[in-house]
């Protein structure tokens, strides 16, 4: 397996405050089984972790301001998607989470629990673990909610 990162893409970093990022690391690390990319303290008030694989060109940044308090999720609709197409695998990372003492939640929109799992992580954001591969629109009727 090629765990290098492909060069030709620029990269994609999400980002989102939270008030506490070590009350995060088992639902992100332990439950989803995301890495440890790098990390900072006390950069001009904040520090924050980037977590993903280091052969993505993605990765979520859980940042903290030093002082500033944040509040949870504005809703429920708040998500990120996992598309992992192998029912195996799915089955696994969805073990994965409740392993790590994480139940699913029944989602906001109802399209997300045909196919998938959804967990709710300490700051009321939430993930989709789906059992589907992604497609882009018009080539099957389902790849739209």
């Amino acid at each position: 397996m090629d765990h290098h990162r492909r060069t030709d893409f620029p990269a994609l970093r999400v980002a989102r405050p939270t008030n506490d990022i070590a009350a995060l690391l088992p639902f992100y690390c332990g439950g989803l089984g995301l890495e440890v990319l790098d990390r900072f303290e006390a950069h001009a008030g904040y520090d924050g972790i980037m977590l993903g694989h280091p052969a993505s060109p993605w990765h979520l940044e859980l940042t903290h301001r030093r002082g500033h308090v944040v509040g949870r999720a504005p809703t429920r609709e708040h998500l990120l998607v996992w598309y992992r197409p192998d029912r195996d695998d799915w089955s696994r990372a969805v073990a994965r989470m409740r392993a790590a003492g994480f139940a699913s939640v029944t989602p906001e929109n109802p399209y997300w629990a045909r196919c998938g799992a959804t967990f709710e992580d300490p700051d009321g954001y939430c993930i989709v673990l789906q059992q589907a591969a992604w497609e882009p629109a018009g080539t099957t009727s389902s790849s739209l909610r």
